[in-house]
């Protein structure tokens, strides 16, 4: 009786490892740690957190659309108005930088010439919001600026 019970314990604690473990990263994308703050399903990447210094692929104040589980994405709304880290998956090239950095999260690019017929009018659509597909979060210290 105690080897099929001593079986079924290392089968049980053999699936709760495997379910821990991370999905791959597919080639075209990459896992990225971001601090910051969320609203509803969109989170605004904030400076970067003293255990985890360094350069980040999502600058400072560039704005995600999350999508998640439901389960995982009533968890963050939980949590508005304190500062989050979510890991997630986005892909490669959605925060491409062009323009010159001003800092704090603020760049200025060129926009449309001035013989352009309903310059400044419309959106441009070779802009898109950045996607991200959330696995995780941790509470941060600090709060999120109220604006």
């Amino acid at each position: 009786m105690k080897p099929i019970v001593l079986c079924l314990a290392v089968v049980v604690s053999s699936g709760s490892l495997q379910a821990q473990e991370r999905k791959p990263v597919p080639k075209d994308s990459m896992r990225v740690f971001v601090p910051g703050c969320s609203k509803g399903y969109v989170f605004t990447a904030g400076r970067r957190t003293e255990d985890q210094p360094g350069v980040t692929a999502v600058p400072e104040g560039t704005h995600l659309r999350m999508n998640g589980a439901k389960a995982l994405m009533t968890e963050i709304k939980g949590h508005e108005g304190s500062r989050i880290e979510i890991t997630g998956l986005i892909k490669k090239g959605q925060v491409a930088q062009d323009g010159v950095p001003l800092g704090g999260g603020v760049r200025i690019r060129g926009g449309a010439s001035p013989g352009t017929a309903g310059a400044g009018l419309f959106r441009d659509p070779g802009v898109s919001q950045i996607l991200i597909d959330v696995e995780g979060w941790r509470s941060i210290p600090g709060d999120c600026p109220s604006h």
